[in-house]
């Protein structure tokens, strides 16, 4: 799982039908520090996560296990909306 912040919304009008209803968002991975990194990319939403929170998110074969019963291709989920995080980085 990696954190990111969701930055913006895709409008698809002509999608694979196990996509109908389903909403697609742009996030953001970001770092420890919660600074961005690398390049934005899309997601299926799982959650009900909206534009500028902080949510985790898997890839890959992984990203498909919330939608299981119903064989959504999807290999970016956002599977969580994060309330509050804290790190403590260890210098010893």
């Amino acid at each position: 799982m990696q954190i990111a912040r969701v930055i913006g919304t895709v409008v698809s009008t002509v999608k694979n039908e196990a996509l109908e209803g389903r909403k697609l968002l742009i996030v953001e991975t970001l770092d420890a520090d919660l600074k961005p990194k690398g390049k934005p990319t899309i997601a299926l939403d799982a959650v009900g996560a909206g534009v500028g929170e902080l949510v985790f998110w898997c890839r890959g074969k992984e990203a498909s296990f919330p939608f299981k019963r119903d064989s959504t291709p999807t290999d970016c989920t956002i599977i969580g909306i994060i309330d509050s995080a804290d790190h403590v980085l260890n210098k010893g």
